[in-house]
């Protein structure tokens, strides 16, 4: 997909999530867009502060990608507008930021719904499963996942996976071996999402697996915004320019770039600037906000 002008109102715009799963449409919405920890506060309002969670509404399907605190937001919208609900929960990883509100998730205690969890081997090889029963044990919460009555089958998936729902297609490639993180490619009628947020850092150049991923997609969600001078005053290793994103968008030939991943220590008007500064080097850019839609197809 060639760069579009980055106005299109009919590309990225904000609305509620729909109550309804159509199988004409292939919507993103977004619940939670930092990283690490949630980051809530006066500062933050614009662009929000729960961790991780991603709402894609296609061909008829619902999936979540990850199950950071944004998760639990959106468990609460589902209940007070679905009487039963079906959901395919992608994991790319099991840090903390991706999974620390699943135990709050409060559609997954109802018995009337359904979930299928999809995850990789933790570096210790944990299981998916695993990792979310032991995140629910005592001291660290008091309701285990046992008590979630809702059904709940879980699928060990792993890099190079194929994975049809119905006319969609899920593919996963290995994005950081340091992690074990999975990025994943979403296809139906010919339309693209691309989920990569965790890529490696260790390097100056942009990984091939991700070029192989995002090649020609519509949409590539990428973790650049959260790697850049205010993370290095952190101290913290493994960081990258957001330039690698911008690159990975030219050389994939994306349609639209989506920043997401955000950095806790970054008020609304310090993305305001990261957003303006990448846009001047790819026009098709946004950064992630809680509540915006990105209407694909």
């Amino acid at each position: 997909m060639p760069e579009t002008d980055s106005s299109s109102s009919d590309v990225i715009f904000q609305l509620n999530s729909s109550d309804h799963i159509s199988h004409e449409t292939f919507t993103v919405q977004f619940w939670g867009v930092r990283g690490s920890v949630p980051a809530p506060g006066a500062e933050t309002i614009r662009y929000g502060g729960n961790t991780a969670c991603v709402e894609v509404l296609v061909g008829g399907q619902r999936l979540i990608l990850d199950g950071g605190t944004g998760l639990r937001t959106l468990g609460k919208h589902l209940l007070r507008h679905q009487d039963s609900i079906k959901a395919h929960l992608f994991f790319t990883h099991t840090h903390w930021d991706r999974i620390q509100g699943f135990p709050f998730f409060f559609p997954a205690f109802a018995e009337e719904n359904c979930f299928h969890i999809y995850g990789a081997p933790a570096p210790n090889g944990a299981s998916i499963k695993q990792c979310l029963t032991d995140q629910m044990l005592r001291p660290n919460f008091t309701i285990p996942l046992q008590k979630m009555r809702s059904h709940l089958h879980f699928h060990n998936i792993s890099a190079g996976n194929v994975i049809p729902l119905g006319d969609v297609l899920v593919e996963t490639i290995a994005l950081n071996h340091q992690t074990s993180s999975l990025g994943f490619r979403i296809s139906w009628q010919g339309y693209t999402l691309v989920y990569a947020t965790d890529t490696d850092h260790s390097h100056d150049s942009v990984d091939p697996n991700l070029l192989y991923l995002a090649n020609e997609a519509d949409v590539l969600i990428y973790d650049g915004t959260y790697a850049d001078t205010y993370y290095h005053d952190l101290n913290c290793s493994g960081a990258v320019p957001w330039q690698l994103g911008v690159d990975a968008a030219r050389a994939a030939n994306v349609g639209k770039l989506i920043m997401f991943h955000h950095n806790p220590c970054h008020d609304d008007n310090q993305l305001d600037q990261l957003e303006a500064e990448i846009r001047s080097q790819f026009q098709a850019t946004y950064l992630a906000r809680e509540g915006m839609v990105v209407k694909i197809a």
